[in-house]
């Protein structure tokens, strides 16, 4: 079967890498010709474990291409995968321009029955907007060509983007036409072969599907952090807490942990679009729009730790483990290690950083050369007042405290994720502070 999936971000190029290395001719398509000359000499410009090796591996074997013309390749293909941004605007909303805009392209060039799946993360009713624009270039062209549109949200981790699309829990489809559904079959079905777990419904479910998903799991964390400081407050063990709600089967351990809040390309855009989607129908979404107030709050915690613990900031060195949103990832999108960082600078600190794999990111991107960027978890902490841990990333889950503490000026440890043992941390000599302990 020839796939083609327009656009090479993250979702895009991770979806044709799977696709290619399960036996399909995939072509990518960008309009940036810069990345498609890098993908096509071997370069990712995103950092995911696996993913490097798998375009690498498909390309030689001619299973994977890389084009900057949809117009081009589109007689070839059989089904047409969007997955290009859709970013947010102030209000929320997401901007469809570049998904209407190969909706467009779409209408202009077919000329036989093609799918063309929005793989896209959109609002519901998105779908149906992509079907009207590609009927209106068909009817400019006085032509009538069979087509069908469906969803196929997609549901991958950072980190772990890989093994998620080859072993799904579940696929979920959207469809309108018996024979979509049998192309969508056909294409997931090798991903199924042990635990077939195909879903299908109508097309506005799937696209509601995204967003409930991803602001559930948005809300388990909001609550668990919510909990986490009222157990500072009364003097309980959130950790403790946590343990005995996970034993509840009708609960489970899922998103429960607490920290100094969510960030990354998915939750809080999703979260953002629902409470926008309930407003342009009338209804308010209060449940989420707490999530999102507890959330942004939270992003300050560790930053309001450091403050008790320093007293004025005026001058102080704090250093920061951590960068990404999460481990292995160099995603900062909405990372409260952004937050923190610019409080402290803004309160008059010294910034030293260190992350194992988003420093160039944090460097070009978001905190250019305000901060100083660290060789190691170290050279870090070398003459800090204070440390925090942002990202859990696996490297800083079992430092040495007793070099940490003769690197260190002065004694104040922030355990934004609750990775450490409080009195293991506290018999080294150090004013350990954590989430909810």
């Amino acid at each position: 079967m020839n796939v083609g999936i327009v656009g090479t971000g993250y979702v895009g190029l991770v979806t044709g890498a799977c696709f290619s290395e399960m036996g399909m001719n995939v072509t990518c398509i960008d309009i940036d010709r810069h990345k498609i000359e890098m993908l096509k000499s071997g370069e990712i410009p995103i950092y995911e474990p696996g993913l490097k090796e798998m375009v690498l591996k498909n390309s030689r074997k001619g299973r994977l291409h890389f084009e900057t013309d949809l117009a081009c390749v589109l007689d070839s293909l059989s089904v047409v995968f969007v997955a290009v941004g859709t970013p947010p605007g102030e209000d929320g909303s997401a901007d469809l321009s570049h998904v209407l805009s190969v909706a467009s392209l779409f209408g202009k060039n077919i000329k036989k029955y093609t799918l063309l799946v929005v793989k896209s993360t959109v609002p519901v009713g998105t779908s149906q907007k992509v079907r009207q624009r590609v009927e209106e270039e068909l009817e400019r062209r006085g032509e009538k060509i069979e087509f069908d549109v469906a969803s196929n949200p997609e549901f991958l981790k950072e980190g772990a983007a890989i093994k998620d699309f080859m072993s799904p829990d579940r696929v979920v489809v959207g469809v309108s036409s018996d024979k979509a559904r049998h192309i969508m079959e056909k294409i997931y079905k090798p991903f199924q072969m042990s635990n077939y777990r195909i879903i299908f419904m109508d097309i506005m479910s799937a696209e509601m599907t995204k967003y409930a998903s991803n602001s559930m799991l948005a809300t388990r964390i909001s609550f668990m952090n919510e909990i986490a400081r009222l157990c500072e407050i009364t003097g309980a063990d959130v950790q403790k807490v946590r343990a005995g709600m996970a034993a509840d089967t009708r609960i489970g351990n899922k998103f429960l942990y607490p920290g100094c809040g969510y960030g990354g390309s998915c939750f809080p855009k999703d979260v953002k679009a629902l409470i926008r989607t309930g407003k342009e129908n009338g209804f308010d979404m209060k449940i989420i729009r707490a999530v999102e107030e507890v959330n942004e709050d939270q992003k300050k915690v560790v930053f309001r730790k450091l403050q008790q613990a320093l007293g004025s900031l005026k001058g102080k060195t704090v250093a920061i483990w951590g960068l990404s949103f999460k481990p292995e990832t160099d995603d900062m999108r909405e990372a409260p290690s952004v937050v923190v960082a610019n409080l402290l600078l803004d309160a008059g600190a010294n910034v030293k950083v260190y992350d194992p794999i988003a420093m160039d990111e944090c460097k070009k991107r978001y905190l250019g050369d305000r901060v100083e960027y660290a060789k190691d978890i170290y050279d870090c902490v070398q003459d800090a007042d204070a440390v925090a841990l942002i990202t859990e990333w696996k490297e800083f889950r079992v430092p040495s405290w007793e070099r940490v503490r003769k690197a260190m000026k002065g004694n104040v440890v922030v355990d934004g994720r609750d990775i450490y043992t409080p009195a293991e941390v506290q018999s080294a000599g150090f004013d350990y502070h954590s989430i909810g302990r």
